[in-house]
């Protein structure tokens, strides 16, 4: 006598012919889905990879499936939480009519694991192969195009899943206002990162720069770019008229700090704009009566709040004053706003503020007072990369001071990282000249 069939062949042997149809519909059905699944995941990529260009021709566009795009892109949030709606309703019932499909034409056997493992293997792999890879990478070559075929589908989907999006998209920001309130913040290095990364090949190196310098701006203090005591252009209160006059022609600046005494008593700021109706007057004109008050900043104050201050006061000159309440430095408006945009030159400046020249594409010639700020621009580094070691110093001279702990003789040579420094002429108290070598 012959063996008996094994189960699931008798099952298959017994379907009647509506269940094959059934079978066969279903075949077409789990087909067609995974065509869904591939427009709609597609989508998500198409509609959101669209140019400032090509959202522009939407707006304006007279076709149905361009205005119907125009429409959708007006809600992303609703919309993006309808093609994530939609493309889970699809893969369920992928997994589900395949189970179906599946026990129908095994029976039996469905029951041992293998079979369940295979089914769930080879089902994802054609819902992430096919629901997702190909499609995506298609419709970022080809957004305009794909997001037309799928504007009417969307466009319906959009209506029939609005109560459900809706709800999605409060809890979303519910969750969202939460994270905010935990000070949730991405730092500096990440954005400069993101900048470096995200930049396209037309960005200028200016543009790259400006970009940096805003990102950036919150992090610098005052004492970073400020212009140091030994480099301030001031006047002692009692010099008379016709001196104060050959000074002010000499250093051609429209703002002055007046001190008494010593340059760290300063009285006040005289604007030349307030001398001009008094050109005329005798040498014991008292121009001390023409000074406004000083503004005055600690070294620690953050140039961004410093700049809120200066729109506020209506005013573009700072005297910055360290923790003894002594003259450490002045800034102005123009080096604040240099951090951003770089340097800003006009009819009475050299052409650099830094004293330095170039000797090959690695090697340069510093002044000593040369702000670390200043030096790290021009060498191209970033103006993080002294902070383990300079202390409290923020000038290049006081930078190898920290590193080598004396003041170093002529000719003396410093190493730190990619740089060799040279000390070129130094007197008792400070280090003057310093040649830095780069190694690229």
């Amino acid at each position: 006598m012959d063996d008996p069939l094994p189960g699931n062949f008798v099952l298959t042997a017994l379907l009647t012919s509506g269940e094959i149809y059934l079978l066969v519909f279903s075949l077409i059905g789990i087909g067609l889905l995974f065509l869904g699944s591939a427009l709609v995941s597609g989508s998500e990529v198409a509609y959101f990879s669209l140019s400032h260009d090509q959202l522009l021709d939407t707006e304006q566009a007279q076709t149905k499936a361009r205005k119907k795009i125009g429409q959708l892109l007006r809600h992303p949030k609703q919309l993006l939480a309808t093609i994530l709606i939609l493309n889970n309703f699809i893969n369920i019932s992928i997994v589900m009519l395949s189970t179906y499909v599946t026990a129908a034409l095994l029976g039996d056997v469905l029951s041992g694991g293998a079979i369940i493992v295979a089914l769930t293997v080879v089902i994802t792999f054609l819902m992430v192969f096919l629901g997702e890879i190909v499609p995506k990478v298609y419709a970022n070559q080809n957004n305009m195009a794909f997001a037309k075929r799928t504007a009417t589908l969307l466009s319906l989907s959009f209506k029939v899943f609005h109560p459900l999006a809706w709800l999605l998209i409060k809890v979303s920001n519910v969750i969202e206002r939460r994270i905010e309130r935990k000070g949730y913040r991405v730092s500096v290095d990440d954005l400069n990162q993101a900048l470096d990364l995200a930049a396209e090949d037309e960005t200028t190196e200016e543009e790259k720069g400006i970009l940096k310098g805003i990102v950036n701006f919150g992090t610098l203090s005052v004492k970073q770019i400020m212009k140091s005591r030994m480099d301030i252009t001031a006047i002692d209160l009692e010099t008379d008229f016709h001196e104060l006059m050959n000074q002010i022609n000499k250093t051609g600046y429209s703002r002055i700090p007046v001190f008494k005494e010593t340059i760290d008593k300063i009285e006040g700021i005289l604007y030349i704009k307030d001398l001009l109706p008094h050109v005329s007057e005798e040498d014991n004109f008292k121009w001390q009566d023409l000074l406004r008050p000083g503004f005055f900043v600690p070294e620690t104050k953050k140039i961004d709040t410093l700049f809120k201050d200066f729109q506020e006061k209506r005013i573009h000159i700072a005297i910055v004053v360290d923790e003894y309440g002594g003259t450490s430095g002045l800034i102005t408006m123009e080096d604040v706003i240099e951090e951003i945009v770089g340097e800003i030159n006009d009819e009475f400046d050299e052409d650099s503020d830094v004293a330095y020249s170039k000797l090959d594409s690695n090697t340069f010639i510093f002044e000593g007072k040369t702000s670390l700020m200043d030096f790290c621009k021009l060498a191209g580094v970033d103006h993080k990369t002294f902070d383990k070691v300079k202390g409290e110093s923020e000038s290049l001279g006081g930078l190898l001071l920290e590193i080598n702990s004396m003041l170093p003789n002529a000719g003396e040579k410093i190493v730190f990282e990619k740089f060799l420094f040279t000390t070129v002429a130094v007197n008792d108290k400070r280090i003057k000249k310093i040649r830095v070598h780069i190694t690229r």
